[in-house]
């Protein structure tokens, strides 16, 4: 049961994988066109959710908000776990109030259509490079200045094991936040992994159905700049944590 149930997971990821690509082709010059002139980038934020409809739409899924607490006035940093690349794709459908870019790992630039889009738009960090992680931030302040808000998975990728089970958060994001003085979003994503798990897991589960999302409670500015880096990741931690261990009460084990 378990191949049979493996192979037809395959077959969706396959899915998912030809609708991504097709609408990756047929987007692509009206993003190149958007990106071409500063004073048009932030257009392209709107052809981003646009997308993340589509995709939530052709392939069956719903994102259901169990919570949705009211957002602050942008631009503000989002941090959320990461246990699935849906946690991507949902984000411009789930959040379309506020154009955001995503500071991520640079190894997605490795990937040929991925690469495309996500050095045009949003900010690569070499970790491994401080000079360059450096720049990072460089960019994430002019974009700020520019009214951009900041998503980013302080676990740093999808956690090899027991996922959806959080690995301790990396500090950047809440120094960030600090550094430019901005308020902070905690969002999680429960059962994302389920629905689309890590696609080098072959056999790994995958499937339409309803995404469950909690929008937590913002950090304001103001306690933004009271708390120590350590004390903001600790309590995000816990706060995005919080509903994971209730839907999987074995992960605290």
């Amino acid at each position: 049961m378990r191949i049979v149930t493996g192979v037809l997971s395959l077959f969706w990821k396959l899915y998912i994988g030809i609708v991504f690509t097709a609408f990756a082709i047929l987007l692509y010059p009206f993003f190149l066109a958007l990106l071409s002139r500063p004073q048009w980038k932030k257009k392209s934020f709107k052809l981003f959710v646009f997308w993340s409809w589509m995709m939530r739409i052709i392939c069956f899924y719903h994102v259901k908000r169990i919570e949705a607490h009211p957002l602050p006035e942008g631009p503000y940093i989002i941090v959320a776990n990461h246990s699935s690349y849906l946690d991507i794709f949902f984000m411009h459908s789930t959040l379309p109030g506020h154009p955001f870019l995503f500071l991520g790992k640079a190894e997605l630039l490795k990937y040929p259509i991925i690469s495309t889009y996500f050095k045009g738009l949003n900010i690569p960090v070499y970790r491994k490079d401080r000079s360059k992680a450096g720049r990072s931030f460089v960019k994430a302040r002019e974009a700020v200045a520019e009214g951009w808000s900041i998503v980013i998975f302080p676990e740093g990728g999808i956690p090899d094991n027991d996922n959806p089970k959080m690995v301790p958060f990396k500090a950047g994001a809440f120094k960030l936040a600090k550094q430019l003085g901005l308020p902070i979003v905690p969002l999680t994503f429960t059962n994302n992994y389920h629905l689309f798990s890590d696609p080098t897991d072959l056999l790994g589960p995958a499937h339409p159905g309803i995404s469950r999302l909690y929008i937590h409670p913002f950090i304001s500015k103001e306690t933004v700049n009271e708390m120590s880096d350590k004390e903001l990741s600790q309590q995000c931690f816990e706060v995005i944590n919080d509903p994971i261990m209730k839907e999987h009460p074995h992960l605290s084990v």
